[in-house]
């Protein structure tokens, strides 16, 4: 996405409206072009300067967005991951021993003992419920 946006801003070094008039000999101000020739610099750096400004603030309105977007869909797997940690204890306790005992013969040894681990594995990441912008 970086690359497309450098890419857009490298084709607009020069506004449209500019070039006709570069194309005339006629400065932005209407004057001939060796009148004024920091002119044509200053008008382009300015609207170089206000592109750069719609695509900064366009990114960070994605951003935004994608922040909420993200946001909801942590809510959403919290509350799922919530049921299913009470489901999973109201099924231990309905379950008879041996019935457990047979389930948890089926299980690799990961399943039963996340917490121990290889050392070179990442540990799940906690969320705070803080935002992060």
């Amino acid at each position: 996405m970086a690359r497309a946006l450098s890419q857009g801003l490298a084709q607009h070094q020069h506004p449209p409206w500019l070039a006709k008039n570069e194309a005339r000999g006629v400065g932005g101000s209407g004057q001939q072009r060796g009148d004024c020739p920091g002119h044509n610099r200053q008008v382009t750096a300015l609207f170089n300067r206000l592109l750069q400004d719609l695509v900064k603030n366009h990114l960070m309105y994605a951003v935004r967005e994608e922040v909420e977007v993200l946001k909801e869909q942590i809510k959403e797997l919290l509350e799922k991951n919530s049921q299913l940690e009470r489901e999973n204890s109201l099924l231990k306790t309905l379950a008879s021993p041996e019935q457990l005992e047979k389930f948890q013969s089926r299980l690799p040894t990961e399943v039963l003992c996340p917490e121990e681990q290889s050392p070179g594995a990442a540990a799940p990441a906690q969320h705070s419920g803080g935002s992060a912008v």
